[in-house]
Formats: structure tokens, sequence, C-alpha cells
């Protein structure tokens, strides 16, 4: 038997290593710190809670419901699926480049979703406790509604992400009133649902019809949460999909949350809360960068909502360069600023680029990193990259650290970046990408643009960057082309 005070006390203990890893991931000297927390809380949290399910928990009300999973359950049948995802995760976790990341956080908050979808139901069907039944059925309730959001939603986002499905909004006619309609239906169903009489619930002592009416009931809200999820971010361009990711975090957390109500895990609900709460707050964070309305995107109604389409522009001619002139032109510069974005990350041109950091710096360049928040489709992508390839956490600022320090830069390397440098966002509004703060690099000496041709960027909207009187283009590789220059330095 689990003394109850010792597993309470692990619980405590996990807690508190989730928050300290929280904290160790603000900031980029403690982040492998965090993670090493992190992962230490949850193997706890595994331990203990698997212990419980077999030897029971002496003092917490009986050994039958103990950590949310019958005592009676062998440990083969608990540890199987275990090792069988570790196998899976781990799998791919190595095989994933960087810039696979947003997508597969992306299924990762589907799987989350789609266990507190599960866990509802199994409950449910399970049969209400004997006290407090109605307040079981209301967070069961809410929990797989919660959880069906964010498994549709995230598999769309991640569809997109991938560029398995087009990153266009999907404008279906007076689409924020069929948002409406089903949090309304929401709201009326779970009402029904709670204030239903026990006899029409499943596992009640002579169930009428056997519980049919709460099964549809369930059935109708998942339904409904199910579909809602699917078109809040099918709603959504693609320039937008950052903030997604990052409110689908968040309602992922909320999910596990309501599904530790349900099976009676405190742990579970301090780490969903926790999920949850740090995924809202960097939602918030994310809007304020991008100019979105928080608000609006709890709503699914965000960024260009769908209807704002950027017109096709004849900006004129484009320039070119080579990466002779390019090294010229940086040796006899004595500050420059570079600029990385998700085509530096698919390049993997991260180690030259920190390789032509340090030719510079050597020259006596002052050289610094302009990091936009989104930049790479994930907050702190680009940080990750440069922290894993030596570039000096001192020399990488945020936009608003150096958007102002712009006109008096000699030159700004822009590699791989597209959307979050480009001005049509300040001077458009007809663009999909209206009101997002951006990267002011236009208004330095020089701008060089380091793109595979003139394609559009994520968003789909043409930037007029490149056809500036300043701005030259270094086609190719962004790996090969910063690798060239180092050659000629």
């Amino acid at each position: 038997m689990l003394s109850y005070s010792l597993q309470a006390g692990a619980f405590i203990i996990a807690g508190l290593l989730f928050i300290l890893a929280l904290a160790g991931l603000s900031k980029h000297e403690t982040s492998k710190r965090g993670n090493v927390l992190g992962c230490v809380g949850m193997a706890v949290a595994l331990v203990v809670t698997v212990l419980a399910t077999q030897l029971g928990v002496a003092g917490s009300g009986g050994t039958e419901r103990s950590g949310g999973l019958p005592a009676s359950w062998g440990l083969a049948a608990i540890l199987a699926p275990m090792l069988i995802g570790a196998g899976i995760g781990v799998f791919r976790a190595l095989r994933v480049e960087m810039t696979g990341m947003p997508e597969l956080i992306a299924l990762f908050h589907s799987f989350v979703g789609l266990a507190a979808v599960l866990v509802g139901w199994v409950s449910y069907l399970e049969g209400a406790p004997a006290v407090n039944a109605g307040l079981h059925y209301g967070e069961l309730f809410v929990g797989v509604f919660i959880g069906a959001v964010t498994f549709t939603g995230s598999i769309i986002a991640y569809l997109k992400l991938s560029a398995k499905m087009k990153s266009a909004p999907l404008a279906l006619p007076h689409h924020n009133v069929l948002n409406l309609a089903a949090i309304v239906a929401f709201v009326g169903l779970t009402v029904w649902f709670v204030i239903l009489p026990a006899d029409q619930h499943v596992g009640a002592p002579g169930a009428a019809g056997g519980g049919v009416v709460g099964i549809m009931l369930l059935s109708a809200m998942t339904v409904v949460a199910l579909a809602l999820g699917l078109h809040l971010v099918a709603a959504i361009g693609g320039g937008d999909m950052p903030v997604v990711v990052s409110m689908l975090n968040s309602y992922s957390g909320w999910a596990a949350a309501a599904a530790g109500f349900t099976l009676g895990n405190d742990l579970l609900i301090i780490t969903g809360a926790l999920v949850g709460s740090s995924g809202a707050y960097l939602s918030y964070i994310m809007c304020r960068a991008m100019n979105r309305s928080f608000i609006s995107v709890i709503a699914g109604g965000f960024g260009s909502d769908g209807l704002v389409v950027g017109e096709a522009k004849d900006y004129g001619e484009h320039r070119e360069t080579n990466a002779a002139d390019v090294a010229d032109l940086l040796a006899n510069s004595s500050s420059v600023v570079i600029a990385p974005g998700y085509g530096m990350a698919v390049a993997q041109a991260q180690g030259a680029v920190a390789e032509l950091t340090a030719k510079l710096r050597a020259k006596g360049v002052d050289v610094r990193f302009a990091i936009h928040p989104v930049a790479g489709r994930l907050p702190g992508h680009m940080n990750v990259l440069l922290a894993e390839a030596k570039v000096p956490y001192d020399i990488v600022f945020e936009m608003d650290e150096i958007n102002d320090d712009f006109p008096d830069v000699d030159v700004v390397l822009v590699i791989g970046a597209n959307d979050t440098v480009n001005p049509a966002a300040l001077d458009d509004p007809s663009s999909p990408i209206a009101g997002m703060p951006v990267l002011h690099v236009w208004e330095a000496g020089q701008v060089i643009v380091f793109k595979r041709s003139m394609a559009t960027g994520y968003a789909g909207v043409q930037n007029p960057l490149f056809f500036n009187d300043n701005t030259a283009m270094l086609f190719g590789d962004a790996k090969t082309r910063v690798q060239d220059i180092n050659q000629n330095l």
C-alpha cells in the first residue's frame, strides 16, 4: 500500500520541478537546465502514478480508483502502451529536423486532445461516483469538448504547417456565426447533460434505455466540438499559424487539466493548468508581437479572418549580386545585422552563419542578430538554431530591441526570411499580414536577401523589399551562399 502522504509529496515535488522547468526555459543560459528539470519531474510523476495503480493509496478513500486507473490492472497493461508511446516519441524526435518542429508540436497537441476525449468517454461509460455526480458530469463534458476542439484543430495545424494542406484560410459564409452557434450548442448541451435525470445516464441503476439519452448528448457535443476545432483553424491563414500553435498548446493544457479532474489525479490538474496558463500567456505575447487581438484569437477569428487577400502587384525589377561582392561589402562595413528566417533553418545554414559572424567580428565588424518573434513559424525557433551553432547570446536581439537601430546599420543580411521583413505589413492595408509588426530592415544602408527564388513567403504575399534600390538578391541555397562568402572573406 502506497502512503497517501508519499504520493501527495511526490506530486508536489513534480509540480515544483515543472514550475522550475518553465522558469528555466525563459532564458537561453538556463534552458537546458529547465528541460532536465521538466524531464525529472515527469519521471517522478510517472513512477508514482504507476505505483499508485498497482499498490493502491492508503488514506485516500479506498484503493479502487487511485491515480485514475483500477488498482487491479496488471503492470504489463500499463507499461506496454507507455513503452510503445515512448518508442514512437523517441523515433520521431531523433528523425525530425528543426524545420519540422512546428508541425511535430501541433501533432503532439492532437494526441493530448484525443487522450482527453477518450478519458472522458471511458469515465462516462464506467458510471458516475456516488457523490457529486452532477459535478462529475460537468467536468467530464467540458473535458471532452476542449479535447475534441484541440484534436481536430491540431490536425489541421499540422497539415498546414507541413504543407500537406493549403495554408490559405477557409472562408465559409457567415463563419463567425457558425463558430458562435457551436459555442451556444455546447453550452446548451452541457446544461442538459448535467441536469439530466440520473436514470438516463449510463451506469445508473435501472438506467432508462441503458442511458441512451446521455450517450446521445455526449455524442452530439463531441461531433460539434470536432467540427468547431476543424473550422477554427481552417479559417486561419498561414501568416497567423505561429499564434495558432501557441494557442493550441494552451488548449492541450486545459484538456489535460480537465482529464485530471475526471480521473481525480491532482498532478494532472497541476500540470495541465501550468501548460494551459503558460500557453495562454505565450499566445498573448505572440498576439502583441503580431498586432492581433487576444480575444479574437480565442474566438478563432483572428488575423485577416479569411477575408483579406493581397493583390498581385508589379513592383518592378529586382537586382542580383554574388558572394564575392557581398564579402567585399561586409569586409568594408562597420555594422552588420543578420535577420534569419525559416529558410536558414531549411538550409541548415546556422553553422555557416556562425562562422561568418566570427570572421566579421575578428575584423572588427559589429555583428548582431535581429530575431522576429515568429521567425521560423515557432516562438524561439531561431534562438535555438543560433544557440546550437554557438552564436553568443549577447549579440542576439529581439525585434523590439533592435528595430530602432536599422537606420545606423551598414548592411543587413536577410537569410531565408520573407514575411517577417515585409514592409507591406505596414504600408498595405489589403495585405493578409497587414498590421503585423516586422523588422525594419529596409531602413539600413544595404540589404542582401538570401533566397532560392523570387517565390512568395509562407503567407503567400510578395515582398516589395526585394525590389528596393538598396536591396540585392543572392540566389541559391543559403548554406552554400554563406560558405561562398566565408571563402571570399
